[in-house]
């Protein structure tokens, strides 16, 4: 007898659910097994992970924050994901965001917070949209990759807004660390309540929103969808590829931007190097963890989060390094991608005189 592969006739169902967590638990097995290969105790290493994570009130408002950044990075790579456009330089747009919000609180300090935040965050986006333009024109106009380009467009904006910090923006009082000058209070994202969240929750939120609604419920969306599944049928068919190629590009680069101005403005509160810590490559892991679903983007977005958070009292307990996070990382994405061919195709024994 073989093993033979057949395309499941149904949808798996609530058996999707049982793949996933099944993957998810294997994937931590194999983290349980490499600490104790470390000669660190396994279990207490996961008990401790998960703590960290989700123990405390500390812990979860944490998450959350880096939650935030990831979400908005992930929604706008599942948007572009879903043309097929493989968009991955939200890491780059990211930069571009904050470099731009910043130039914002920084240049107009005078202005009271109902015109200085939405300044800020028209800033953000403009700047992440215009940058994630350029490898879509650059695909259109000369068919360059655009893997390539945005992989590439990352490195130069890192570097730009570390010239800036380093450069005509380094705070005087700085006692030579590369960092602006602390944002006016009007350019800071307010606190929800007595906690350490800011009102970014709820940005994500609306966009969260907004993007499903357009995926699902416009025709725009639907043409997206369409010429994502097949771009001959989409341009027989007379769609406006070309079109949809900037959009989707610039609205990816936007939400990134956003990402980078929330960053800056609701947790930095000034622009330093330190904001670039990979939210923008952890969001294309998120994106397709979550199948570029927006409500499954969150999911996903809080627990690669909490991943972060609780590799941090690994370090402190255990001393495990730091890059024990990403290999982590990895080990989830690979487990629940081989798992998420159960839910298309199934295994069963083939008999010697089987067709």
């Amino acid at each position: 007898m073989r093993l033979r592969v057949t395309k499941r006739q149904e949808p798996l169902g609530w058996g999707a659910c049982l793949v996933f967590f099944g993957a998810l638990a294997f994937s931590l097995a194999v983290s349980a097994a490499l600490l104790a290969l470390q000669g660190k105790p396994a279990f207490i290493g996961i008990r401790l992970l998960f703590e960290g994570a989700f123990g405390s009130r500390w812990a979860l408002e944490d998450c959350l924050l880096k939650a935030v950044p990831i979400f908005l990075c992930a929604l706008g790579v599942a948007v572009a994901f879903r043309l097929q456009i493989w968009n991955l330089g939200a890491e780059g747009q990211f930069a571009l965001g904050a470099i731009g919000a910043s130039w914002a609180a920084l240049t107009f300090p005078a202005l009271p917070g109902s015109y200085l935040l939405p300044l800020m965050f028209l800033a953000a986006a403009l700047a992440g949209g215009l940058w994630g333009l350029v490898p879509a024109v650059l695909k259109l106009g000369l068919r360059v990759n655009e893997i390539i380009v945005t992989l590439m467009l990352n490195y130069i904006g890192i570097l730009i807004l570390e010239y800036k910090v380093y450069g005509a923006w380094k705070d005087p009082g700085s006692f030579g660390f590369p960092m602006t000058r602390e944002f006016p209070a009007a350019a800071i994202v307010g606190n929800i309540g007595a906690t350490r969240l800011n009102w970014g929750l709820l940005v994500c939120l609306g966009c969260g929103a907004a993007i499903a609604l357009f995926l699902d419920r416009t025709r725009l969306g639907y043409e997206l969808k369409a010429s994502g599944e097949n771009i001959r049928a989409a341009r027989y068919a007379r769609l406006p590829y070309g079109r949809l190629v900037l959009l989707v590009m610039a609205l990816s680069g936007a939400l990134a931007g956003w990402a980078g101005c929330l960053e800056a403005s609701g947790s930095l509160h000034r622009l330093q190097p330190t904001i670039m810590a990979g939210y923008g490559y952890t969001a294309i892991v998120v994106a397709w963890l979550a199948r570029l679903n927006p409500l499954n983007i969150g999911i996903a977005a809080l627990l690669l989060a909490g991943l972060r958070v609780g590799v941090e009292n690994l370090q402190l307990d255990l001393q495990v390094p730091a890059a024990f996070g990403q290999i982590m990382e990895g080990l989830i994405l690979l487990t629940v991608l081989a798992g998420n061919f159960f839910k298309d195709y199934r295994l069963r024994w083939r008999e010697p005189d089987d067709a």
